[in-house]
């Protein structure tokens, strides 16, 4: 029994590397994937480069006979209504958004996972007082719940990335807890109660790895999301204040000379955001059918 120990082991390692091989192999070939790829590399590119590239300083930047000028070959997306460069706005705002994006998910994926695999694993009245209380905060919607957040504490972007991170608490809540309750029942799960495997130990060591696809995908897909409810609490004023280039505060501030033919001002951010969720979903798609075992050939 003990000499055959290590064999299991490696056939069971075998096993796994095969299947994030295969998912691997799935997603090289997945169109959706490869596009959202290319999408949210060429955002992280410009996040971590548009500061060498072009540094910025947003207190400073303006220039009041420069008003509204439409794009030309010195302002390629033109300038808005304090004479500010809408091309060097639009790609520092990026890395704002990308920030407000990674961070509010990590909340979300930290707390939530945790909450849900725990509550799904060990079950009993802790499951249950858990997931009503997940329900109450499922019964708002999540922009009106990230609104109250935010005016209760201030607004401001720490405040944003915060509230958007709890409204996507319950999201990896219910998720990670229907992963937990199907693996619970598995017969590895079994194996490790009958040779005396703490429950601590089944959760880190089986339950957690085994539900890791699922929680990657709704990662990637939430990022997009939180990107939309950045864009939303910026456009009402509630987000990242001003001076600070945010895609949404840029759009509250440009959608009101739309009707004097200044279209640019609002149209570039609104593509920004537009691309950067496509890419995110894209990618999320991909994910979730390179991952997905019952498309395994």
């Amino acid at each position: 029994m003990t000499a055959s120990t290590p064999a299991v082991a490696d056939v069971f390692s075998h096993k796994q590397s095969s299947l994030w091989t295969d998912a691997l192999r799935r997603l090289r070939h997945s169109s959706s994937a490869k596009v959202g790829m290319s999408l949210v590399a060429l955002l992280l590119s410009i996040a971590l480069l548009v500061p060498v590239v072009m540094p910025y300083d947003p207190r400073t930047d303006s220039d009041l006979s420069s008003r509204l000028k439409p794009p030309s070959r010195v302002h390629p997306f033109g300038t808005d209504d304090l004479g500010r460069d809408v091309l060097r706005r639009v790609l520092h705002a990026s890395r704002v958004s990308l920030r407000i994006g990674l961070i509010s998910v990590t909340i979300a994926l930290l707390f939530g996972s945790t909450l849900g695999l725990t509550c799904g694993f060990l079950g009993g009245a802790t499951d249950i007082i858990a997931m009503r209380i997940i329900d109450i905060m499922l019964a708002f919607p999540a922009t009106l719940l990230a609104i109250g957040i935010v005016a209760a504490r201030g607004p401001g972007l720490n405040n944003a990335m915060l509230a958007i991170g709890i409204v996507q608490i319950p999201a990896y809540a219910r998720l990670a807890r229907s992963v937990a309750i199907s693996v619970r029942e598995r017969e590895y799960i079994t194996a490790a109660q009958c040779v005396g495997a703490s429950k601590m130990r089944q959760l880190t060591r089986h339950v957690f790895p085994n539900s890791l696809s699922p929680i990657i995908v709704q990662s990637t897909l939430s990022i997009a999301s939180a990107i939309l409810e950045a864009a939303a609490l910026g456009f009402l004023g509630l987000g990242a204040q001003p001076p600070i280039p945010e895609w949404g505060a840029m759009l509250a501030d440009g959608y009101k000379f739309l009707t004097i033919g200044a279209w640019w001002v609002l149209l570039f951010p609104g593509v920004m955001i537009m691309l950067t969720v496509l890419g995110f979903n894209l990618l999320g798609d991909g994910l979730r059918d390179a991952l997905d075992p019952s498309l395994k050939t």
